[in-house]
């Protein structure tokens, strides 16, 4: 049966969405769960999965293709799976013993940047004893900033996990022993029967396996009703479920086992990323006189433009023409104008900047990073937007370098993605100042004497007081609202 692959629902003030990268290829076999094709919009990068086990039939939009919310982008073939794997799991199995005495390799944590002394073990993709590839993920390892994978050096087993998840760790320490050319121990000691139960847990989902992690739920105690007897999401959720039901006979007292199942909590520890947010956060509401000042901005003149030139500036440039770019040079124009809001405070010494470098917030699935966009004032809009891209992707892989992510006058967040409508954003220090872009949404305005209706968006920006008075923020702000009400003035210089 054919299923529609659509692109996901777009946040509200999202209007289209750009074709990032296909991970897979027409014909090509794929897994329930899998991540197909990465779509992504002016900020944040969505993932589209597979809804079930099957074959990949038709794409219908290639990379770099503007696409609209739930848009068919390609089919599915549902159970079109093929039979190769299989065949190769019997060859493997059948390998088991004369590849086990194999050379035995140390896994070690990657050099870390200078600046970094030490790292922080996040998380293991792989367990001791089972059978990895080439090139897959073994461990992440966390620093303040950047998360670095450490990859398999080769086909093989690893042997032995020296250093746990929430071990600290220094640069090129052994963290863990690899085997090359081993296979798991597992299939080699299982009987037939339970031959294929193995082969099926190393085909797990990455969702899976986090969920599996996450509720420390052997995967050996639930049976999968997927194809091949895989274990399906569902499947876990089935078995968290049904958990306290069969417990209970065995539990000393039913009644409170199965009210602790309802009102369970779980401790986990901060990550590196996150006690470092924290304590910037902290730091700047502790150590800056922070005010926040706000306008708001009527947003068509940009949305027609934008309609107006959008094909044109793909044809020529490679990439989509985002709200993002006129943000940017709106700022950058605005820092020129204002050099106290480009400046930092170093001591009793004020820091002007005669450059122009603008941290973008990006949101991420292991917190919040401002990587920087360096020389504004040089690049054109598709040069921004080139460059957006480049650090939402990185952002998003945690391949961001500590080099990406230092310096910064100024920073830009942009809440509105997400639909908030108005925020105090919180200075990034040493900055002077932060602007907070918000959700574009319709409203009436009073137009000449006349009721219209337009989108508006508000616009904050958190400023410290220390070196920006109200007469520079108020004009900052309003310079950047003239620039985005009247487009042109950006390529005109007035």
């Amino acid at each position: 049966m054919a299923i529609e692959i659509k692109v996901p629902v777009l946040p509200e003030s999202v209007a289209d969405a750009t074709i990032a990268t296909w991970h897979v290829k027409a014909g090509d076999s794929v897994k329930r769960d899998q991540n197909l094709v990465d779509i992504e919009t002016d900020k944040v990068v969505l993932e589209v999965v597979a809804p079930a086990d099957g074959v990949i039939g038709e794409i219908m939009n290639e990379e770099g293709a503007t696409v609209l919310g739930e848009q068919v982008i390609a089919s599915l073939e549902e159970g079109g799976a093929a039979a190769a794997p299989a065949s190769d799991d019997k060859q493997e199995a059948s390998d088991d013993a004369p590849a086990a005495s194999g050379k035995e390799v140390e896994i070690r944590v990657p050099v870390l940047p200078e600046s970094v002394a030490d790292a922080t073990i996040a998380t293991w993709h792989v367990q001791a004893g089972e059978s990895v590839s080439r090139d897959q993920n073994l461990v992440d390892v966390e620093t303040d900033k950047v998360v670095l994978e450490v990859v398999s050096p080769g086909d093989g087993v690893l042997a032995e996990i020296l250093a746990e998840e929430g071990a600290t760790v220094t640069a090129e320490e052994v963290i863990g022993k690899f085997v090359e050319g081993a296979s798991g121990a597992a299939k080699a000691d299982s009987a037939p029967a339970a031959e294929s139960d193995d082969s099926d847990a190393d085909v797990l989902s990455p969702s899976v396996r986090r969920l599996l992690a996450e509720k420390g739920i052997d995967p050996s105690n639930i049976k999968g009703s997927g194809k091949g007897g895989r274990i399906t999401k569902e499947d876990v959720e089935k078995h968290l479920k049904a958990a306290p039901a069969s417990s209970a006979p065995a539990a000393a007292a039913p009644e409170v086992a199965v009210a602790a199942g309802e009102r369970s909590q779980k401790r986990v520890p901060m990550t590196r990323l996150r006690k470092t947010i924290a304590n910037r956060l902290l730091e700047a509401k502790n150590s800056t006189a922070m005010l926040t000042t706000f306008n708001e901005v009527n947003m068509k003149p940009i949305m027609d433009l934008r309609k107006q030139y959008q094909e044109s500036f793909e044809k020529r440039h490679g990439i989509r023409l985002g709200f993002m770019s006129f943000y940017v040079k709106a700022v950058t124009e605005a820092l020129k104008r204002f050099p106290e809001v480009n400046a930092s405070i170093d001591g009793d010494d004020i820091v002007y900047h005669n450059y122009f470098d603008i941290s973008i917030a990006v949101s991420t699935p292991r917190g919040l990073v401002t990587p920087v966009l360096k020389d504004t004032d040089a690049l054109g809009m598709a040069g921004v937007e080139k460059g957006i891209k480049e650090l939402a992707l990185k952002g998003r892989d945690g391949k961001l370098s500590m080099a990406e992510l230092q310096g910064g006058n100024f920073t830009i967040t942009n809440g509105g993605v997400f639909g908030s409508l108005m925020s105090t954003p919180i200075i990034n220090p040493p900055q002077s100042a932060i602007l907070g872009m918000h959700k574009i949404q319709d409203r009436p305005m009073a137009v000449n004497g006349k009721v219209e209706i337009l989108p508006m968006m508000y616009l904050a920006l958190s400023y410290d007081h220390r070196i920006i008075d109200g007469k520079e923020s108020v004009g900052f702000l309003v310079t950047v609202k003239e620039m985005l009400e009247d487009p042109t003035r950006l390529l005109l210089d007035v």
